[in-house]
């Protein structure tokens, strides 16, 4: 959700702060502001909209300190207003802070407020924790000990940055189920929401775990649990790379990111894929990941993610069911715990989070660990929530995603739950030695298909430029190119706005074929063989209609000749593997008609990059 900076140094803190922001703006684009320890006071500058705005607001200031918060909103509690924007302000302007998450008690604790003279200038829950500071603070008269007691009277999630006017030598942070990383320089120190905001100036980190606070200074940082008891962990060190958060020529971090994932695929790969003597692909190992006994025993795989991480999930349910014959049960994590589960302690639970930071996911993992099931967590984030309490971790090593529309990682996902099932085949001997170095050559094969494809990208860019008027789009396939339509259909809604829907193709003809017109496109993705003619079919029953079709495809035979305006050639792979070719085109189709209908791609409206509240 909302994004946070933090600053403690000798720089002019409103530029680190406005170059922080500029790195998490994905994270929330409702309004943007800072707070700096200036002189005696705390100087507060906010406005609606997008950063460029707040830019705008101070160009002709001269702001000089050197200690302060930053925040880029994705509006919950309050529309996106000036007045509710972050940073929040004590009555009297002596505290400030900023928040990302969710005060679920807020009403409570405002009526009681209210009721002892505190008046709230906004509607956001965010208020209530800075004026609760402050009537702490003035009891005890310690800035340390009022964040401590309210962090034990606030219920929600939440990360929090506080600074106060009559302790300019520090900042003060914490959080509880959403994510803060602390950025440790020399003679300087960061706080932010994520570390691409950090890169720019260092790459050692704590990251903040739950219930925990930091007290950072200009040399050093103190860490605290929530009962105030300073406890002492090794920072991390992060390893991506600085153009991977930088547009680096392209005019939108998507279209970079989509151009990105032969690197992310061969990243990711590399260290997974076991070689004999004489180079032949023969295992898959996890340096991270124990797959021992109880992937042998397992009754079954659950899945449980959101959004596009569900739809990975939903491509394993195949690839696990086909290559290594295991029963898998795919669920959206914001339903899972809700509908009481059937759950067995021998069950897989796999978690899939781009952030590892996603709420509805943290929760079914919670659940899971509570029903005593092994879980095993896909995220691209180290040190991520998901990370640390997952029994095993699977790093997709794609690098930092910008763009809200997730792209490359994506199929890094879809990399790491392949490699996964053909390990479980392996385990459980339902995948023969000889099948296992078929795929897994297969597979190092991709990466340069994916080029092929993306060195191809004019024929999608031109046929978008004459189809992004369309008032509606259906995505159809079967098996896996069903769960390909789920992603692609998702991706064209989210940064071009056009009404799109995926169906497996055999349902068309239950209700959704009552829709076509002239004014509809039909993208039939079909990537197997075998149902060629019956994916054939349902193009010529939308053809009849007057609809357009786009195919995707790897057929060289000639079998979609006549029943398809537009045929996009994949390079041929098995049918198996092909998900992580056949959405590309869709990823490429989502980007140029987004351009074409004038929107940017990578802050489309309304979403933010980490969903950390339910």
């Amino acid at each position: 959700m909302c994004g946070i900076v933090g600053y403690i140094g000798n720089k002019n803190a409103s530029q680190v702060l406005i170059e922080g922001l500029k790195k998490l703006e994905y994270r929330g684009y409702d309004s943007a502001g800072i707070a700096i320890i200036d002189g005696d006071d705390i100087l507060v500058r906010k406005c609606k909209g997008a950063l460029k705005f707040l830019e705008q607001k101070i160009a002709d200031e001269t702001i000089k300190g050197s200690v302060g918060i930053g925040h880029t909103r994705w509006a919950t509690h309050g529309e996106p207003s000036d007045t509710n924007s972050h940073p929040h302000a004590s009555m009297d302007g002596s505290i400030s802070i900023v928040h990302n998450g969710i005060i679920e008690n807020y009403a409570t604790i405002k009526a009681q407020l209210q009721a002892q003279g505190s008046v709230f200038l906004s509607q956001t829950d965010t208020e209530v924790v800075v004026h609760l500071i402050d009537k702490i603070y003035k009891e005890e008269k310690d800035i340390f000990k009022a964040v401590l007691k309210v962090l034990h009277m606030v219920e929600g999630s939440y990360a929090l940055g506080v600074i106060c006017k009559d302790y300019p030598d520090r900042v003060i942070c914490c959080r509880k189920e959403s994510p803060l990383v602390i950025g440790l320089g020399k003679d300087e120190n960061f706080i932010a929401s994520d570390v691409p905001a950090l890169l720019e100036h260092t790459r050692d980190v704590y990251y903040l775990g739950e219930k925990e606070l930091a007290v950072l200074y200009t040399d050093h940082v103190d860490l605290f649990n929530f009962e105030g008891e300073k406890i002492i962990k090794e920072p991390s060190h992060v390893e991506w790379d600085m153009d991977a958060a930088t547009k680096c020529g392209y005019e939108h971090f998507m279209i970079k990111e989509i151009h990105e994932q032969p690197k992310g695929l061969l990243d990711t790969m590399r260290p997974r894929i076991v070689h004999d003597k004489n180079g032949k692909p023969t295992d898959v190992y996890f340096e991270e990941n124990k797959m021992d006994d109880s992937w042998k025993k397992a009754r079954r795989v659950v899945i449980t993610a959101c959004g596009t991480a569900y739809h990975a999930g939903v491509v394993a349910k195949y690839a696990f069911e086909k290559i290594a014959r295991m029963q898998v049960d795919v669920d959206v994590a914001s339903e899972f715990r809700y509908r009481n589960p059937i759950l067995d302690k021998d069950d897989i639970f796999i978690v899939i989070s781009q952030s590892g930071e996603t709420a509805d996911t943290l929760s079914a993992l919670r659940l899971a660990k509570k029903e005593g099931l092994k879980v095993v967590a896909i995220t691209n984030c180290v040190g991520s929530t998901v990370s640390r309490e997952a029994d095993d971790v699977i790093y997709t090593l794609a690098g930092p995603e910008i763009a809200v529309a997730s792209t490359k990682a994506y199929t890094t996902q879809l990399l790491c739950l392949y490699l996964l099932a053909i390990k479980a085949g392996k385990l459980r001997g339902t995948l023969r030695d000889e099948e296992a170095t078929k795929l897994l050559t297969e597979l190092e094969l991709i990466p340069s298909k994916v080029q092929e494809i993306l060195d191809g990208k004019e024929v999608i860019q031109k046929f978008a430029s004459k189809q992004f008027n369309k008032d509606k789009i259906f995505y159809i396939g079967r098996q896996f190119d069903s769960a390909t339509a789920m992603e692609s259909a998702l991706k064209l809604k989210e940064v071009s706005y056009m009404h799109s829907e995926s169906f497996p193709a055999g349902e068309l003809k239950h209700g959704p074929i009552a829709l076509l017109d002239p004014k509809t496109l039909v993208v039939a993705i079909a990537s197997n063989p075998d149902l060629y003619d019956k994916i054939g079919s349902n193009m010529v029953e939308v053809r009849a209609r007057a609809a357009t079709v786009l195919v995707i495809t790897q057929d060289d035979s000639g079998a979609f000749t006549g029943k398809t305006d537009e045929i996009f050639k994949i390079p041929t792979c098995s049918d198996t593997l092909a998900s992580l070719l056949t959405v590309i085109p869709a990823q490429l189709f989502a980007y140029y008609c987004a351009i074409q209908r004038g929107y940017d791609p990578d802050k489309p409206r309304n979403l933010a990059k980490s969903v950390t509240v339910e």
